[in-house]
């Protein structure tokens, strides 16, 4: 899992060749400084077992309770069918941003997910300096791109509707859909709420590796 670079929303120039009728470009603004349609965060989760993806197009904060609630999405969408039998998840993410290993709120949105589903899941972050490794980049990320290549991202749609269109030689399939939450900036997690968290760190590196399991109810 990941968030796609922040794409500005309107009649932008998008890098990239697109065949069109002689003579008849698509007119596009000469500057990129934005105006009321803001910009979109694309966060993706990947499953590298079926080559299927699920994309939530958020126009809030890209948040660590953003990153959940698209795992969340992505689980009653896609995971449910494909894995009804499941005890667990394990999940590969980036050592930073949203989702980022030192955050508390990812944990603490982690356990309110977990609790949800009644199982426990495991995440493995890629060291720092190492995002390049992390597979959703090539195998998702990097053919959205291509798909939406030289095409302005006009509306909030057109978006969504490329990304659910990308697919690959591989039978890589996507679903998308935009994500109209309000997500809140600087979210505070106390050590209180933090001890909520039933997570087990691993031998090796707990702090990049670890196990968060249901809520032990006594």
């Amino acid at each position: 899992m990941d968030t796609k670079k922040k794409e500005l929303v309107g009649t932008y120039k998008n890098g990239g060749r697109e065949l069109r009728a002689q003579g008849a470009p698509e007119d596009v603004n000469v500057h990129d400084f934005g105006d009321e349609k803001g910009k979109v965060a694309p966060y993706g989760v990947y499953d590298l077992k079926k080559n299927e993806a699920w994309v939530s197009v958020g126009i809030s904060h890209d948040t660590a309770e953003f990153a959940v609630e698209t795992i969340r999405t992505w689980w009653n969408e896609m995971g449910i069918a494909k894995y009804p039998k499941a005890t667990s998840l394990v999940i590969t993410a980036d050592g930073g941003g949203s989702n980022g290993y030192r955050l508390r709120l990812w944990k603490l949105e982690l356990q309110g997910l977990i609790d949800e589903l009644g199982f426990p899941i495991t995440v493995c972050h890629l060291p720092p300096g190492t995002s390049k490794w992390n597979k959703i980049e090539h195998r998702l990320f990097s053919f959205i791109t291509q798909n939406w290549r030289g095409k302005p991202l006009v509306t909030h749609q057109i978006i969504v509707n490329l990304i659910a269109a990308t697919t690959t030689k591989k039978g890589l399939t996507v679903k998308s859909r935009l994500d109209e939450r309000t997500y809140a900036k600087g979210r505070r997690v106390s050590d209180q709420q933090l001890a909520t968290v039933n997570l087990e760190p691993h031998a090796f590196h707990g702090e990049w590796n670890y196990t968060i399991h249901p809520t032990v109810v006594e």
